[in-house]
Formats: structure tokens, C-alpha cells, sequence
């Protein structure tokens, strides 16, 4: 119970963000939010659709592109959210990498750093956005 508690809290999460993000950001924090959202999508589409001993690895590829998006966007726009953002995506590859690695089954440890690093990518996009909010009202004045 408390697990899709969470699960649900942080798909509202995602999509407020997006919501926000595509109302009061600029062109990266909706990039970036359209990164989060599809990346979002592609990990639950993957728990639906695909047997337990592919996901892992395909959790990997997942984390891995939105890690170079993540990359991609900061190289572009240079901002200081962004490169946050990125380092915490690679911190979810790396976990995902180490259970793949040592074949230990996905527990307690790897849900709350997996739940604790999605809410630092999402809160990245939110400090980006308001940033960006800020910037665009004192820019409008």
C-alpha cells in the first residue's frame, strides 16, 4: 500500500511539474520536464509490458538516455539546474548498474534511493522553472 502511495504521489508530482514547467518555464525547464515525463512513461511501460528478467537492463537504457538528455540540454543551455539534474540521473544509472551488475534483487535500499533520486531530478526541474518564471517577470517589467 504504501508503495503505490508513493508511486502515485510522484506521478502527480510529474505531472504538476510538467504542467508548471510548460506554463512558466522557458525552452530548457520544458525539455526538460518532457524528458522527466517520457522517461516516466518508458520505466512504467516497462514494469507493465515486459518480463522481470529484461527490466533491468532496459531500466539501464532508460536511465542512460535521460541522463545524456539531461547532458545534451546542459551543454546547451548551461544552467546550473540542468547539470544538477544530469548528476542525479547518473546516480540512478549507477544504481541501476550496480544491482544489474551483482544480480541482487531490486529491495528496500534500491526503492528509496530510486524514489529519493526521482524527487532531486524533479525538484531540479522545479528550481529551474521558477528561475526561469522569475527571470522572464523581471525581464516583462
Amino acid at each position: 500500500m504504501l508503495a503505490s502511495a508513493i508511486s502515485a504521489a510522484i506521478w502527480i508530482a510529474i505531472v504538476s511539474l510538467v504542467a508548471f514547467a510548460w506554463l512558466k518555464g522557458s525552452r530548457p525547464e520544458r525539455m526538460g520536464s518532457l524528458a522527466v515525463l517520457l522517461g516516466a512513461l518508458a520505466v512504467m511501460i516497462t514494469h507493465k509490458l515486459l518480463p522481470e528478467g529484461v527490466q533491468a537492463v532496459v531500466l539501464l537504457v532508460i536511465d542512460a538516455a535521460l541522463a545524456v538528455a539531461f547532458l545534451m540540454l546542459a551543454m546547451r543551455f548551461v544552467s546550473q539546474w540542468l547539470g544538477v539534474a544530469m548528476i542525479l540521473q547518473a546516480v540512478q544509472f549507477s544504481l541501476h548498474a550496480y544491482y544489474l551488475v551483482v544480480e541482487k534483487p531490486h529491495d528496500y535500499l534500491y526503492r528509496s534511493v530510486n524514489n529519493i533520486n526521482t524527487i532531486g531530478v524533479l525538484l531540479a526541474v522545479l528550481v529551474g522553472t521558477l528561475l526561469a518564471w522569475r527571470r522572464n517577470a523581471r525581464a516583462a517589467k
